[in-house]
């Protein structure tokens, strides 16, 4: 099944995005603070995935040509 895992990783990122938004208007007790960090850690590692994704589907496809190419040859 082909899926665009980019777009989900950018839906993600802005769930985080929006998640600490709300956050930071409802505004939090200081013992619960940490919540906002779990939503930048959140944005952060969805940047990296939307950084990462295409390089590794890349990666991949290089992979498999490579290995259909050592197939059809031997």
């Amino acid at each position: 099944m082909k899926t665009n895992d980019v777009r989900i990783a950018v839906a993600g990122t802005a769930a985080w995005a929006v998640a600490l938004v709300v956050l930071l208007i409802v505004g939090l007790p200081s013992d619960d603070r940490w919540w906002l960090w779990v939503c930048v850690a959140g944005i952060g590692i969805g940047l990296f995935g939307i950084w990462y994704i295409p390089r590794l589907q890349a990666a991949r496809a290089r992979q498999e040509a490579a290995r259909r190419e050592r197939e059809t040859a031997g």
